[in-house]
């Protein structure tokens, strides 16, 4: 097994996105058609990444040469966070991440790349296992939720104040939101976001914040001052919207009620999913995270 490098390459970028699908065991939210808008989105970030953050993104490629495996991480302002680790099923089983083997030797290289940072975010979506891989590294684990379904409009009420579209602009306020909620400013990856999803702001005496929407309904990244703020954002964000879209909120955690009590007044399903794993922080609040950008 090789371990490598990332590079800013359309051959790498599908690497990544076809490691994404098999781990997944089939097509997952990125879709296995190239061309599909969710797979474009994720190359494109898959690049950023590399761009961005060299010295915490590699593949795990065979002798000859195939990859088995990728892991993407990146460092904002003392902040780490894991964007991906995907080892696809080998040899008729699964390769765990907490096993010895690629797994193991991607997240070595992802968490080495984050020792200097003060804080640490992963946005834990598998098993047990994956769960238990982060405890062992020194993440504490926190229970979270996922609301999804199609979108009831008649059960959102009006947002109590302005929303108005985003532009680079505002990236001085969002960063200032990110370092309040987060620790540390998402910087470059706000006008990655921009060229592929919709931004939503909201800036005026009540605080700042700021949301971005996925043509498919997804909440890609959410932050804000306040739970009232954020409960605005989300509540605009949604109505943008059309009746019975799909709609997916994802690692919510506790401290997220807000955007629970938003997504059941829309009709949303809530389930027990995954887990935020967090080093040197506590949960941000409000706030609704991005797999990729955290």
């Amino acid at each position: 097994m090789i371990l490598r490098p990332l590079r800013d390459t359309r051959h790498d970028a599908e690497a990544v996105h076809r490691v994404m699908t098999a781990a997944r065991g089939g097509p997952g939210p990125a879709g296995d058609d190239p061309a599909d808008e969710r797979a474009v989105r994720l190359r494109a970030y898959v690049r950023h990444l590399a761009r961005t953050d060299p010295g915490g993104c590699w593949v795990a490629a065979d002798d000859d040469g195939r990859p088995v495996g990728a892991a993407l991480a990146t460092r904002r302002e003392g902040t780490w966070g894991l964007a991906l680790l995907a080892v696809p099923e080998q040899d008729g089983g699964p390769v765990p991440p907490e096993g010895p083997g690629v797994g193991q030797e991607l997240l070595a290289a992802a968490l080495a790349y984050g020792r200097a940072c003060l804080r640490g975010i992963i946005c834990v979506s598998g098993g047990p296992g994956e769960a238990a891989t982060y405890r062992r590294a020194g993440f504490t684990l926190h229970p979270a939720m996922r609301l999804t379904g199609p979108l009831d409009r008649a059960g959102l009420g009006v947002p109590d104040g302005a929303v108005h579209e985003g532009s680079p602009r505002d990236r001085d306020m969002m960063d200032s939101v990110d370092r309040r909620t987060r620790g540390g400013a998402h910087g470059p990856d706000h006008p990655e976001l921009m060229r592929h999803t919709r931004l939503l702001v909201a800036d005026d005496l009540a605080g700042s914040g700021y949301a971005y929407l996925d043509p498919d309904g997804t909440v890609q990244l959410l932050a804000a001052t306040s739970r009232r703020l954020a409960t605005r954002l989300l509540t605009a964000a949604l109505l943008l919207l059309p009746d019975g879209a799909p709609v997916r909120l994802s690692h919510l955690t506790a401290e997220q009620e807000w955007a629970v009590d938003v997504g059941l007044a829309a009709g949303l399903e809530l389930s027990a999913h995954g887990f935020v794993a967090l080093r040197g922080m506590r949960p941000p609040a409000p706030w609704v995270p991005s797999g990729t950008f955290l």
